[in-house]
């Protein structure tokens, strides 16, 4: 079975964090996340944002960028970043990709972004806003990904029980 992989390149915010770890195990998704961290993955607003769910999340940490791509050789990396062209719904996302975020101050380094502009992709927004927040930019794109490859493995269905009113 194929897995989505979600990477946070020095992801600051514990929250935002905690959230995406969430998501992840909600998704069936690794989590990779790339140092320096700003915060401690003990950290209470990790782990509250995380709920019980960060005990079995697929998560794998690095040391620093090298270390990300020496050890995932040939990985389909796309890069999520306002500086892109192309929009998130545009391309097609392979089962096992990997989907990139940058830090919250800043992004993914344009240094990273320029060897790898075909991979780029952006949410479109209103002009006047810098970024939408890290933990729904995941959501957004992770979801796109996952509806292009069937939700494949996912519960697709709920079931609603009829309640009479005076229940």
């Amino acid at each position: 079975m194929s897995k989505m992989n979600i990477v946070l390149l020095e992801p600051e915010i514990p929250a935002n964090t905690g959230n995406i770890g969430r998501t992840c195990v909600a998704t069936g998704t690794r989590l990779h996340l790339i140092e320096p961290l700003g915060f401690r993955l003990g950290q209470k607003e990790l782990k509250r944002a995380g709920m019980d769910y960060w005990q079995d999340l697929d998560v794998t940490r690095y040391m620093n960028w090298e270390d990300f791509l020496e050890k995932n050789p040939g990985a389909k990396i796309y890069m999520a970043t306002t500086k892109s062209k192309t929009n998130y719904t545009d391309v097609k996302y392979e089962e096992d990709c990997f989907i990139m975020f940058g830090k919250e101050s800043a992004g993914i380094p344009e240094e990273i972004l320029v060897k790898n502009q075909k991979n780029c992709v952006r949410i479109p927004m209103n002009h006047d806003i810098r970024s939408l927040n890290l933990s729904n930019s995941v959501a957004i794109v992770l979801y796109e990904a996952l509806r292009q490859n069937g939700f494949s493995d996912m519960e697709k269905q709920g079931n609603l029980h009829r309640l009479s009113w005076s229940e």
